[in-house]
Protein backbone atom coordinates (compact mmCIF):
# COMPACT_ATOMS: atom_id res chain seq x y z
CA UNK A 1 0.00 0.00 0.00
CA UNK A 2 1.28 3.46 -0.90
CA UNK A 3 0.88 6.39 1.46
CA UNK A 4 1.93 9.99 0.87
CA UNK A 5 4.32 11.05 3.63
CA UNK A 6 3.80 14.77 4.29
CA UNK A 7 7.15 15.08 6.07
CA UNK A 8 9.19 13.57 3.23
CA UNK A 9 6.77 14.60 0.46
CA UNK A 10 7.08 11.21 -1.16
CA UNK A 11 4.91 8.15 -1.76
CA UNK A 12 6.04 5.59 0.82
CA UNK A 13 5.41 1.86 0.57
CA UNK A 14 4.57 1.20 4.18
CA UNK A 15 1.73 -1.25 4.62
CA UNK A 16 3.60 -4.55 4.74
CA UNK A 17 1.84 -6.73 7.30
CA UNK A 18 4.15 -8.88 9.39
CA UNK A 19 2.41 -11.79 11.03
CA UNK A 20 3.40 -13.32 14.33
CA UNK A 21 5.50 -16.43 13.80
CA UNK A 22 4.51 -19.01 16.40
CA UNK A 23 7.65 -21.13 16.26
CA UNK A 24 8.15 -24.45 18.04
CA UNK A 25 11.68 -23.66 19.18
CA UNK A 26 12.93 -20.32 20.58
CA UNK A 27 15.09 -18.13 18.40
CA UNK A 28 17.99 -17.28 20.73
CA UNK A 29 20.26 -15.84 18.01
CA UNK A 30 23.05 -18.21 19.00
CA UNK A 31 25.32 -16.95 16.21
CA UNK A 32 25.32 -13.58 18.03
CA UNK A 33 24.72 -14.56 21.66
CA UNK A 34 26.55 -17.85 22.25
CA UNK A 35 27.13 -16.89 25.92
CA UNK A 36 30.68 -18.29 25.88
CA UNK A 37 32.10 -15.23 24.12
CA UNK A 38 31.49 -11.50 23.89
CA UNK A 39 28.24 -10.91 21.95
CA UNK A 40 28.87 -10.17 18.28
CA UNK A 41 27.68 -7.17 16.29
CA UNK A 42 26.34 -8.26 12.91
CA UNK A 43 25.84 -5.96 9.93
CA UNK A 44 23.54 -6.25 6.93
CA UNK A 45 24.23 -2.71 5.66
CA UNK A 46 20.53 -1.91 5.46
CA UNK A 47 20.42 1.80 6.07
CA UNK A 48 17.30 3.45 7.42
CA UNK A 49 16.71 7.22 7.38
CA UNK A 50 17.21 9.47 10.35
CA UNK A 51 13.93 11.13 11.27
CA UNK A 52 14.22 13.37 14.34
CA UNK A 53 10.76 14.01 15.84
CA UNK A 54 9.44 17.53 16.13
CA UNK A 55 9.31 17.12 19.91
CA UNK A 56 11.72 15.12 22.07
CA UNK A 57 11.87 14.76 25.85
CA UNK A 58 13.01 12.64 28.78
CA UNK A 59 11.15 10.54 31.32
CA UNK A 60 12.41 9.39 34.70
CA UNK A 61 12.62 5.98 36.36
CA UNK A 62 14.72 6.93 39.41
CA UNK A 63 11.99 5.84 41.83
CA UNK A 64 11.28 2.58 39.99
CA UNK A 65 14.16 0.95 38.11
CA UNK A 66 16.71 3.22 39.75
CA UNK A 67 15.56 2.54 43.29
CA UNK A 68 15.86 -1.22 42.72
CA UNK A 69 19.66 -0.88 42.70
CA UNK A 70 20.17 1.21 45.86
CA UNK A 71 18.89 1.39 49.42
CA UNK A 72 15.20 2.37 49.32
CA UNK A 73 14.56 6.11 49.40
CA UNK A 74 12.51 7.69 52.17
CA UNK A 75 9.35 9.61 51.33
CA UNK A 76 11.10 12.92 52.07
CA UNK A 77 14.00 12.00 49.79
CA UNK A 78 11.65 11.12 46.94
CA UNK A 79 9.77 14.40 47.34
CA UNK A 80 13.01 16.41 47.35
CA UNK A 81 14.29 14.69 44.21
CA UNK A 82 10.90 15.05 42.51
CA UNK A 83 11.10 18.81 43.06
CA UNK A 84 14.53 18.81 41.43
CA UNK A 85 13.14 16.84 38.46
CA UNK A 86 10.50 19.53 38.05
CA UNK A 87 13.16 22.25 38.21
CA UNK A 88 15.41 20.52 35.70
CA UNK A 89 12.57 19.91 33.23
CA UNK A 90 11.53 23.55 33.24
CA UNK A 91 8.20 25.01 32.13
CA UNK A 92 8.02 22.88 28.97
CA UNK A 93 8.24 19.69 31.00
CA UNK A 94 11.27 18.23 29.28
CA UNK A 95 11.37 15.72 32.11
CA UNK A 96 7.90 14.69 31.06
CA UNK A 97 7.05 11.80 33.40
CA UNK A 98 8.32 9.95 36.46
CA UNK A 99 7.29 6.40 37.32
CA UNK A 100 6.58 5.07 40.79
CA UNK A 101 5.93 1.74 42.45
CA UNK A 102 2.50 1.34 44.10
CA UNK A 103 2.94 -1.83 46.13
CA UNK A 104 3.97 -0.80 49.65
CA UNK A 105 2.48 1.77 51.98
CA UNK A 106 5.66 3.83 51.66
CA UNK A 107 5.33 3.74 47.84
CA UNK A 108 1.78 5.03 48.12
CA UNK A 109 2.72 7.80 50.58
CA UNK A 110 5.55 8.97 48.34
CA UNK A 111 3.32 9.02 45.27
CA UNK A 112 0.62 10.96 47.13
CA UNK A 113 3.13 13.46 48.54
CA UNK A 114 4.46 14.18 45.04
CA UNK A 115 0.92 14.50 43.67
CA UNK A 116 0.17 17.02 46.43
CA UNK A 117 2.90 19.30 45.05
CA UNK A 118 0.54 20.05 42.16
CA UNK A 119 3.21 20.02 39.43
CA UNK A 120 2.14 19.58 35.83
CA UNK A 121 5.52 17.96 35.13
CA UNK A 122 6.80 15.37 35.65
CA UNK A 123 3.48 13.56 35.27
CA UNK A 124 3.35 10.69 37.76
CA UNK A 125 2.97 7.24 36.23
CA UNK A 126 3.30 3.77 37.69
CA UNK A 127 4.71 0.37 36.83
CA UNK A 128 2.81 -2.87 37.43
CA UNK A 129 3.08 -6.53 36.63
CA UNK A 130 0.95 -8.00 33.85
CA UNK A 131 -1.75 -8.77 36.38
CA UNK A 132 -5.34 -7.50 36.32
CA UNK A 133 -5.42 -7.12 40.10
CA UNK A 134 -2.67 -4.51 39.92
CA UNK A 135 -4.93 -2.18 37.93
CA UNK A 136 -6.90 -1.47 41.10
CA UNK A 137 -3.72 -0.12 42.66
CA UNK A 138 -3.31 2.24 39.72
CA UNK A 139 -6.93 3.40 39.81
CA UNK A 140 -6.77 3.94 43.57
CA UNK A 141 -3.66 6.05 43.15
CA UNK A 142 -5.43 8.37 40.71
CA UNK A 143 -2.81 7.82 38.02
CA UNK A 144 -3.69 7.98 34.32
CA UNK A 145 -0.87 5.89 32.84
CA UNK A 146 0.94 2.75 33.89
CA UNK A 147 3.78 0.67 32.58
CA UNK A 148 3.04 -3.01 31.93
CA UNK A 149 5.77 -5.61 31.54
CA UNK A 150 5.43 -7.46 28.21
CA UNK A 151 8.67 -9.36 27.70
CA UNK A 152 9.27 -9.93 24.00
CA UNK A 153 12.38 -12.07 23.48
CA UNK A 154 12.22 -15.85 23.28
CA UNK A 155 14.63 -15.92 26.21
CA UNK A 156 11.75 -14.63 28.33
CA UNK A 157 8.75 -16.10 26.49
CA UNK A 158 10.08 -19.66 26.23
CA UNK A 159 12.76 -19.95 28.90
CA UNK A 160 11.30 -17.82 31.69
CA UNK A 161 7.53 -17.78 31.19
CA UNK A 162 7.34 -21.23 29.57
CA UNK A 163 4.87 -19.98 26.96
CA UNK A 164 4.68 -19.97 23.18
CA UNK A 165 4.71 -16.68 21.31
CA UNK A 166 0.99 -17.00 20.58
CA UNK A 167 0.23 -17.63 24.24
CA UNK A 168 2.38 -14.68 25.32
CA UNK A 169 0.75 -12.29 22.84
CA UNK A 170 -2.73 -13.46 23.83
CA UNK A 171 -1.90 -12.91 27.50
CA UNK A 172 -0.42 -9.48 26.88
CA UNK A 173 -3.29 -8.27 24.71
CA UNK A 174 -5.74 -9.40 27.38
CA UNK A 175 -3.96 -7.33 30.03
CA UNK A 176 -3.82 -4.28 27.75
CA UNK A 177 -7.53 -4.59 27.00
CA UNK A 178 -8.22 -4.76 30.75
CA UNK A 179 -6.29 -1.50 31.21
CA UNK A 180 -8.17 0.19 28.38
CA UNK A 181 -11.50 -0.96 29.83
CA UNK A 182 -10.59 0.89 33.03
CA UNK A 183 -9.62 4.04 31.14
CA UNK A 184 -5.92 3.59 31.95
CA UNK A 185 -3.28 4.44 29.34
CA UNK A 186 -1.03 1.39 28.91
CA UNK A 187 2.70 1.83 28.41
CA UNK A 188 3.91 -1.54 27.22
CA UNK A 189 7.46 -2.36 28.27
CA UNK A 190 8.91 -4.54 25.50
CA UNK A 191 11.52 -6.16 27.74
CA UNK A 192 14.68 -7.53 26.07
CA UNK A 193 13.84 -6.10 22.65
CA UNK A 194 17.50 -6.32 21.52
CA UNK A 195 17.35 -10.14 21.69
CA UNK A 196 13.81 -10.48 20.32
CA UNK A 197 12.65 -11.76 16.93
CA UNK A 198 11.76 -8.33 15.60
CA UNK A 199 9.67 -9.25 12.58
CA UNK A 200 8.45 -12.54 14.00
CA UNK A 201 7.07 -11.11 17.25
CA UNK A 202 7.85 -7.46 18.04
CA UNK A 203 6.32 -5.84 14.94
CA UNK A 204 3.17 -8.03 14.80
CA UNK A 205 2.55 -7.45 18.52
CA UNK A 206 3.15 -3.69 18.23
CA UNK A 207 0.79 -3.57 15.22
CA UNK A 208 -1.95 -5.27 17.26
CA UNK A 209 -1.45 -2.72 20.03
CA UNK A 210 -1.83 0.12 17.53
CA UNK A 211 -5.13 -1.40 16.36
CA UNK A 212 -6.35 -1.44 19.97
CA UNK A 213 -5.15 2.12 20.39
CA UNK A 214 -7.11 3.26 17.35
CA UNK A 215 -10.25 1.38 18.40
CA UNK A 216 -10.20 2.68 21.97
CA UNK A 217 -9.04 6.22 21.26
CA UNK A 218 -6.45 5.80 24.01
CA UNK A 219 -2.79 6.19 23.00
CA UNK A 220 -0.85 3.03 23.81
CA UNK A 221 2.85 3.65 24.31
CA UNK A 222 5.66 1.24 23.57
CA UNK A 223 8.79 1.34 25.69
CA UNK A 224 11.59 -0.38 23.77
CA UNK A 225 13.68 -1.88 26.57
CA UNK A 226 17.33 -2.65 25.85
CA UNK A 227 17.32 -4.69 29.03
CA UNK A 228 20.83 -6.11 28.73
CA UNK A 229 22.47 -3.17 26.96
CA UNK A 230 22.95 -5.11 23.71
CA UNK A 231 21.74 -2.26 21.49
CA UNK A 232 24.21 -0.63 19.10
CA UNK A 233 23.94 2.73 17.31
CA UNK A 234 26.02 1.72 14.29
CA UNK A 235 24.90 2.62 10.79
CA UNK A 236 24.06 -0.59 8.93
CA UNK A 237 24.00 -2.87 11.99
CA UNK A 238 21.58 -5.79 11.80
CA UNK A 239 18.62 -6.56 14.00
CA UNK A 240 17.99 -7.45 16.75
CA UNK A 241 20.78 -5.19 18.08
CA UNK A 242 20.31 -2.20 15.75
CA UNK A 243 18.80 0.81 17.53
CA UNK A 244 18.09 2.61 14.22
CA UNK A 245 16.43 -0.57 12.91
CA UNK A 246 14.25 -1.01 15.99
CA UNK A 247 12.96 2.57 15.99
CA UNK A 248 12.46 2.64 12.21
CA UNK A 249 10.68 -0.72 12.25
CA UNK A 250 8.27 0.30 15.01
CA UNK A 251 7.36 3.47 13.14
CA UNK A 252 7.39 2.20 9.55
CA UNK A 253 5.94 -1.30 9.89
CA UNK A 254 3.92 -1.16 13.12
CA UNK A 255 2.91 2.49 12.55
CA UNK A 256 3.69 3.58 16.10
CA UNK A 257 3.78 7.41 16.27
CA UNK A 258 7.03 8.93 17.54
CA UNK A 259 5.33 10.37 20.61
CA UNK A 260 4.23 6.86 21.61
CA UNK A 261 7.74 5.36 21.46
CA UNK A 262 10.09 5.47 24.43
CA UNK A 263 13.64 4.10 24.58
CA UNK A 264 14.88 2.49 27.80
CA UNK A 265 18.53 1.48 27.74
CA UNK A 266 21.11 -0.05 30.06
CA UNK A 267 24.85 0.57 30.10
CA UNK A 268 26.30 -2.96 30.12
CA UNK A 269 28.44 -2.24 27.05
CA UNK A 270 29.07 1.51 27.61
CA UNK A 271 26.59 2.49 24.90
CA UNK A 272 23.63 3.76 26.91
CA UNK A 273 23.97 7.46 26.01
CA UNK A 274 24.94 6.87 22.37
CA UNK A 275 21.97 4.50 21.96
CA UNK A 276 19.58 6.99 23.55
CA UNK A 277 20.73 9.81 21.28
CA UNK A 278 20.42 7.47 18.31
CA UNK A 279 16.85 6.59 19.30
CA UNK A 280 16.01 10.29 19.24
CA UNK A 281 17.71 10.71 15.86
CA UNK A 282 15.70 7.89 14.24
CA UNK A 283 12.24 8.89 15.42
CA UNK A 284 11.76 8.10 19.11
CA UNK A 285 10.40 11.07 21.09
CA UNK A 286 11.01 9.87 24.64
CA UNK A 287 14.14 8.64 26.44
CA UNK A 288 13.71 6.93 29.81
CA UNK A 289 16.44 7.89 32.28
CA UNK A 290 17.38 7.92 35.94
CA UNK A 291 19.29 10.43 38.05
CA UNK A 292 23.02 9.55 37.86
CA UNK A 293 22.03 6.55 35.71
CA UNK A 294 21.28 4.37 38.75
CA UNK A 295 19.57 1.09 37.97
CA UNK A 296 20.01 -2.63 37.45
CA UNK A 297 23.63 -3.84 37.04
CA UNK A 298 25.49 -1.06 35.18
CA UNK A 299 22.48 1.24 35.37
CA UNK A 300 20.10 3.19 33.19
CA UNK A 301 20.69 6.16 30.93
CA UNK A 302 21.80 9.12 33.10
CA UNK A 303 19.19 11.88 33.12
CA UNK A 304 21.87 14.55 33.35
CA UNK A 305 23.56 13.19 30.21
CA UNK A 306 20.40 13.41 28.13
CA UNK A 307 19.57 16.89 29.41
CA UNK A 308 22.95 18.04 28.09
CA UNK A 309 22.42 15.99 24.90
CA UNK A 310 19.06 17.72 24.38
CA UNK A 311 20.73 21.12 24.58
CA UNK A 312 23.44 19.92 22.17
CA UNK A 313 20.97 18.65 19.57
CA UNK A 314 18.44 21.47 19.85
CA UNK A 315 20.84 24.35 20.41
CA UNK A 316 18.78 25.54 23.38
CA UNK A 317 17.90 24.41 26.89
CA UNK A 318 14.23 25.24 26.20
CA UNK A 319 13.86 26.45 29.78
CA UNK A 320 15.64 23.57 31.53
CA UNK A 321 17.52 24.58 34.69
CA UNK A 322 20.72 22.60 34.22
CA UNK A 323 22.08 23.77 37.58
CA UNK A 324 19.56 21.34 39.10
CA UNK A 325 21.91 18.59 37.91
CA UNK A 326 24.54 19.74 40.40
CA UNK A 327 22.00 19.91 43.22
CA UNK A 328 20.75 16.41 42.35
CA UNK A 329 24.27 15.00 42.48
CA UNK A 330 25.07 16.77 45.76
CA UNK A 331 21.86 15.48 47.34
CA UNK A 332 22.27 11.93 46.09
CA UNK A 333 25.81 11.78 47.46
CA UNK A 334 25.33 13.74 50.70
CA UNK A 335 21.86 12.69 51.83
CA UNK A 336 21.32 9.31 50.18
CA UNK A 337 24.90 8.05 50.30
CA UNK A 338 25.32 7.11 46.64
CA UNK A 339 28.98 7.15 45.68
CA UNK A 340 29.59 9.11 42.49
CA UNK A 341 32.75 8.41 40.53
CA UNK A 342 34.89 11.57 40.79
CA UNK A 343 35.30 11.60 37.00
CA UNK A 344 31.68 10.94 36.05
CA UNK A 345 30.75 13.58 33.45
CA UNK A 346 28.84 16.63 34.70
CA UNK A 347 28.35 15.31 38.28
CA UNK A 348 31.68 13.89 39.50
CA UNK A 349 33.73 16.03 41.86
CA UNK A 350 36.64 16.12 39.41
CA UNK A 351 34.85 16.19 36.06
CA UNK A 352 36.09 19.74 35.38
CA UNK A 353 39.22 19.61 37.57
CA UNK A 354 42.63 19.51 35.93
CA UNK A 355 45.88 18.28 37.47
CA UNK A 356 48.43 18.63 34.68
CA UNK A 357 50.61 21.70 35.11
CA UNK A 358 50.50 22.64 31.43
CA UNK A 359 46.70 22.46 31.46
CA UNK A 360 46.54 24.54 34.63
CA UNK A 361 48.64 27.17 32.86
CA UNK A 362 46.16 27.17 30.00
CA UNK A 363 43.19 27.52 32.38
CA UNK A 364 44.88 30.46 34.06
CA UNK A 365 45.31 32.23 30.72
CA UNK A 366 41.90 31.35 29.28
CA UNK A 367 39.50 28.93 30.98
CA UNK A 368 37.91 28.09 27.64
CA UNK A 369 41.07 26.31 26.50
CA UNK A 370 40.60 23.36 28.86
CA UNK A 371 37.00 23.54 30.12
CA UNK A 372 34.24 21.87 28.08
CA UNK A 373 31.86 24.84 28.44
CA UNK A 374 31.18 27.50 31.07
CA UNK A 375 30.48 24.97 33.79
CA UNK A 376 29.95 27.68 36.40
CA UNK A 377 27.28 29.43 34.34
CA UNK A 378 25.50 26.27 33.17
CA UNK A 379 25.94 23.80 36.04
CA UNK A 380 27.04 26.12 38.88
CA UNK A 381 30.32 24.16 38.90
CA UNK A 382 33.38 26.39 38.34
CA UNK A 383 36.41 24.84 36.68
CA UNK A 384 39.02 23.88 39.24
CA UNK A 385 42.65 22.82 39.44
CA UNK A 386 43.76 20.05 41.79
CA UNK A 387 46.99 21.01 43.48
CA UNK A 388 49.50 18.16 43.80
CA UNK A 389 53.11 17.36 42.96
CA UNK A 390 52.64 18.11 39.24
CA UNK A 391 50.55 21.27 39.45
CA UNK A 392 53.29 23.91 39.32
CA UNK A 393 52.87 27.64 39.87
CA UNK A 394 49.93 27.87 37.43
CA UNK A 395 47.97 25.28 39.39
CA UNK A 396 48.46 27.10 42.69
CA UNK A 397 47.55 30.44 41.09
CA UNK A 398 44.39 28.99 39.55
CA UNK A 399 43.40 27.50 42.90
CA UNK A 400 43.89 30.88 44.65
CA UNK A 401 41.87 32.78 42.07
CA UNK A 402 39.05 30.26 42.22
CA UNK A 403 39.02 29.71 45.97
CA UNK A 404 39.13 33.41 46.87
CA UNK A 405 36.84 34.36 43.95
CA UNK A 406 39.22 36.82 42.35
CA UNK A 407 38.28 38.45 39.06
CA UNK A 408 39.57 40.97 36.54
CA UNK A 409 42.37 43.13 38.01
CA UNK A 410 42.31 41.17 41.27
CA UNK A 411 43.51 37.96 39.57
CA UNK A 412 46.82 36.72 40.93
CA UNK A 413 49.56 35.89 38.41
CA UNK A 414 51.45 32.60 38.64
CA UNK A 415 54.70 34.49 39.32
CA UNK A 416 53.25 36.40 42.28
CA UNK A 417 55.47 35.97 45.40
CA UNK A 418 52.50 34.59 47.35
CA UNK A 419 51.99 31.88 44.73
CA UNK A 420 55.71 31.07 44.71
CA UNK A 421 55.76 30.75 48.49
CA UNK A 422 52.75 28.43 48.63
CA UNK A 423 54.11 26.33 45.75
CA UNK A 424 57.35 25.84 47.69
CA UNK A 425 55.36 24.59 50.71
CA UNK A 426 53.44 22.21 48.46
CA UNK A 427 56.66 20.89 46.89
CA UNK A 428 58.10 20.29 50.36
CA UNK A 429 55.09 18.14 51.27
CA UNK A 430 55.58 15.88 48.26
CA UNK A 431 59.34 15.75 48.73
CA UNK A 432 58.62 14.20 52.14
CA UNK A 433 56.60 11.41 50.51
CA UNK A 434 53.04 12.71 50.30
CA UNK A 435 51.00 11.12 47.48
CA UNK A 436 47.50 12.62 47.89
CA UNK A 437 45.96 15.78 46.44
CA UNK A 438 46.11 18.91 48.57
CA UNK A 439 42.81 19.96 50.16
CA UNK A 440 41.37 23.48 50.21
CA UNK A 441 41.83 23.86 53.96
CA UNK A 442 45.51 22.88 53.76
CA UNK A 443 46.15 25.34 50.95
CA UNK A 444 44.31 28.08 52.81
CA UNK A 445 46.53 27.53 55.89
CA UNK A 446 49.64 27.63 53.67
CA UNK A 447 48.43 30.91 52.15
CA UNK A 448 47.94 32.38 55.61
CA UNK A 449 51.37 31.19 56.76
CA UNK A 450 53.01 32.67 53.65
CA UNK A 451 51.56 36.18 54.13
CA UNK A 452 49.01 36.84 56.89
CA UNK A 453 48.19 40.36 55.74
CA UNK A 454 47.48 39.39 52.15
CA UNK A 455 45.58 36.31 53.29
CA UNK A 456 43.23 38.47 55.39
CA UNK A 457 42.58 40.74 52.40
CA UNK A 458 41.83 37.72 50.22
CA UNK A 459 39.52 36.31 52.89
CA UNK A 460 37.67 39.63 53.12
CA UNK A 461 37.22 39.63 49.35
CA UNK A 462 35.89 36.04 49.37
CA UNK A 463 33.31 36.84 52.04
CA UNK A 464 32.03 39.85 50.06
Amino acid sequence: MLEFDKKQNLLIQSRYQYEMQDVDEPNLYREIFDYKSVPKVAFNMRHVPEDMPEEIWMTDTTFRDGQQSVSPFTVDQIVHLFKLLNRLGGPKGLVRQSEFFVYTEKDKRALQACQDLGFEFPEITTWIRANEKDFELVKNAGVKETGILVSCSDYHIFNKMKLTRAQAMDKYLGIVKAALARGIKPRCHFEDITRADFYGFVVPFAAELMKLSKESGIPIKIRACDTMGYGVPYYGAALPRSVPGIIYGLRHYAHVPSEQIEWHGHNDFYKVVANAGTAWMYGCSSINCSILGIGERTGNCPLEAMAIEYASLRGTTDGMDLSAITDMADYMEREIGIEISPRQPFVGRHFNVTRAGIHADGLLKDEEIYNIFDTKLILNRPAMVAVDATSGLAGVAHWMNGYFRLKDDQVIDKNDPLVVAVREMVAEQYAMGRNTVMGDEELEIMTRNADVERYERLLFHKSH
